[in-house]
């Protein structure tokens, strides 16, 4: 019986891995109506716990979530399965875009597939808005959140956002009911593995020349260290890899970056994408062996982080102004993701972008009124892109 569990669960995984377009929030919404409302593995509550939690760490915070409940339903080897199942779709597609680089160059043909995707994060935003944020102190800390995501453009708005929001309403710990103590166990070994390997991989991409132990060195000092998702890893990787070292073109880079967007799965599968190109000159196996060492390393240091935190979330459940805090980090989260969506838009309003801007309105309205679902939204923008 466990074992049919798992494997249809996996089954739902790689359902998602395929259709869940738009990013953490986007995901979030679907994660809800597959694992909770027709799997029931978890209740709501429980999931939109874990997905606070992964905003607090570094790394891909779908990713994280969702490899998080593989652990929860089976322990670390169900969670290493559903890492690799949920990342597979993804990093296949920009592996392959990478070696069909000259044909994605006409950039026209995902030219409204970014708007599409704008009208995904809108969407998600209220929908996910209406279930956790329960007062105008959730509605206050959405609105401040979102503005400052919006002017303050850092990696560290993420974590400061979320640490302020759950501060704010911890100190309502008053109204959730106590909970017998028990002493804290605290198992060290999966945060060990993850500062050792990145010390470890600092030293040895600092001695050798060899390009893809390097470039995994890259990827895996990236995905430790930044907060907020593909939107902030983007810019990152582009100073790094345009400016800086000149391993990638800029025009790529960007093709690149737009159709991680649109593409169902994890956003940070764009650095299969890069390690892809970056070993362009050498064999096709070696360029494979670029796309492996970007997605390894991008995706193995949150999975560290999220087996440790994971293990002890239940302790630190038992005092109640971690779980008032839950409801400041929520509302805060919202914020952020309405932060993204003005983001892509101001651009628009700024070009009077009338393409973008009637995109995002058909597609929210579709989304509202309609129950189309979301890969043939995204498979119709593609089509339009073909034929305009």
């Amino acid at each position: 019986m466990k074992k049919i569990r798992r494997l249809l669960f996996l089954q739902d995984v790689l359902i998602l891995a395929c259709t869940s377009f738009g990013g953490p929030q986007v995901h979030l919404a679907m994660f809800i109506d597959r694992f909770v409302k027709k799997r029931n593995y978890l209740t709501e509550a429980e999931l939109l716990e874990l997905q606070a939690l992964c905003g607090f760490l570094p790394g891909p915070t779908s990713t994280q979530t969702i490899t998080a409940l593989g652990y929860k339903i089976g322990g670390p080897n169900l969670a290493y399965l559903t890492l690799l199942v949920w990342i597979t779709p993804a990093v296949t597609i920009m592996t392959a875009a990478a070696f069909g680089m000259t044909y994605l160059r006409n950039r026209e043909i995902i030219r409204f597939i970014q708007p599409i995707g704008v009208a995904f994060i809108i969407h998600a935003g209220f929908v996910l808005g209406n279930k956790v944020i329960k007062n105008a102190s959730g509605v206050i800390l959405m609105v401040l959140a979102s503005g400052f995501a919006f002017y303050f453009q850092s990696p560290w708005v993420c974590p400061i956002s979320l640490i302020i929001g759950g501060t704010f309403t911890a100190f309502n710990y008053k109204d959730y009911p106590h909970q017998t103590k028990h002493k804290m166990v605290i198992p060290w070994a999966n945060f060990n593995l993850f500062w050792l390997f990145l010390l470890f991989l600092a030293g040895l991409g600092h001695f050798t020349d060899y390009e893809p132990i390097r470039l995994f060195e890259n990827f895996y000092r990236n995905g430790s260290l930044v907060f907020g998702g593909g939107q902030v890893l983007a810019p990152i990787l582009y100073t790094e890899f345009v400016e800086f070292k000149e391993l990638v073109r800029a025009d790529d880079f960007l093709t690149g970056m737009a159709l991680s967007q649109a593409l169902p799965g994890p956003v940070f599968a764009l650095t299969s994408y890069l390690g892809t190109l970056v070993m362009k000159d050498g064999t096709w196996w070696e360029q494979l062996l670029g796309s492996a060492v970007g997605a390894a390393g991008i995706f193995l240091p949150g999975t560290f982080l999220i087996f440790f935190v994971y293990r002890i979330w239940g302790q630190l459940k038992q005092y109640r102004g971690i779980r008032a805090s839950l409801d400041g980090i929520n509302a805060a989260s919202i914020g952020l993701t309405l932060a993204a969506a003005i983001t892509f838009i101001v651009p628009m309003v700024k070009q009077v972008d009338v393409v973008g801007l009637v995109t995002v309105i058909g597609t929210l309205l579709i989304l509202q009124f309609t129950k189309v679902p979301s890969f043939l939204i995204f498979l119709g923008g593609l089509i339009l892109g073909f034929i305009f």
